[in-house]
């Protein structure tokens, strides 16, 4: 092939191509913040930013979830700090209700005063929180109980799943963040019936004692709040010890984060000051070579016939 263009011309015009291919590169990483916007940048690198990238948005999914589970673990830590309180007034007025000189009708008003903590206690149960029921269990759309004084327990169960729901920590493994509303207010026997620490069963068979004026049954409801309430008090050291993993699993999670975004930045970002001053230098010898090439002497054939 014959080319109208000299070696010097040919090397003029290639140096210019690749100091303008610089420029192009150096004002893009100006524009973008970026090294590598696509994979030919950095084809070394690619396996490994893609990964970063893959951990970033996992990360990310995982401290979701540990806000949506510390809001229902700060929920159930306070709902079962307020059902303690109840059966603290429950085992009070069991007390008071033994008394001899309490008389039939004034049995019959303290069960009035326990029938309005039985009704709480099933509130408690039905805690919502973002439109969820968080003792619910799995089926955390539906309540869990409601109000019913003709019922063995003063409540009927609606909805009994159980609580197999788990958080992911960045260090790795799952840790199990909530208990079903059986478990804690509604325990039973392995045969169905209501087992002796019941928390519904102990408040409403006092209601019942209360209105029958029976001082046998107002003492043994008055023995089975005190287990109903150290069932409560368990339930409420589980959610302890659940605010706490969520805490540590958070602080894990931002720390990953940031190392993370540390990794990428070293991978992805551009060296802004390097970028900036290779578009200086290019300028300036992209300057320089038209300038010199502008002085070469032009000589053609003619000039040696003249």
């Amino acid at each position: 092939m014959i080319t109208n263009l000299s070696p010097s011309n040919e090397a003029f015009l290639a140096s210019v191509d690749r100091v303008q291919r610089q420029l192009a590169e150096a004002n893009a990483q100006v524009s973008s913040g970026k090294r590598v916007s696509v994979a030919s940048d950095a084809p070394n690198d690619i396996g490994t930013i893609l990964q970063l990238h893959t951990d970033e948005v996992r990360n990310s999914q995982i401290q979701a979830n540990l806000v949506v589970a510390q809001a229902d673990a700060n929920a159930a830590d306070a709902g079962l700090g307020s059902a303690i309180q109840l059966m603290d007034r429950a085992t009070v007025l069991a007390a008071q209700a033994t008394n001899f000189t309490i008389d039939a009708a004034g049995r019959k008003s303290i069960a009035g005063e326990v029938q309005s903590l039985l009704e709480q206690m099933a509130a408690i149960s039905n805690t919502m929180v973002q439109g969820r029921y968080i003792f619910g269990g799995d089926q955390d759309s539906t309540p869990p109980n409601q109000l019913d004084l003709t019922a063995v327990n003063g409540v009927t169960s609606l909805t009994n799943a159980p609580a197999t729901r788990r958080v992911e920590s960045a260090a790795g493994g799952s840790f199990a963040v909530s208990q079903n509303a059986q478990s804690i207010f509604d325990s039973r026997n392995p045969d169905g019936t209501v087992a002796s620490n019941n928390v519904f069963a102990s408040l409403n068979n006092l209601r019942l004692g209360l209105l029958a004026n029976d001082t046998t049954k107002i003492g043994a409801a008055g023995a089975s709040l005190k287990l109903a309430s150290d069932q409560l008090n368990i339930s409420q050291s589980f959610y302890g010890t659940v605010e706490n993993r969520i805490a540590d699993a958070t602080n894990y999670s931002a720390n990953y984060d940031v190392q993370l975004k540390t990794e990428l930045s070293q991978k992805e970002d551009a060296d802004l000051t390097a970028a900036a001053l290779a578009i200086t230098q290019g300028n300036t010898q992209l300057q320089a070579s038209f300038l010199m090439q502008a002085k070469m002497p032009r000589t053609t054939l003619f000039d040696f016939m003249a």
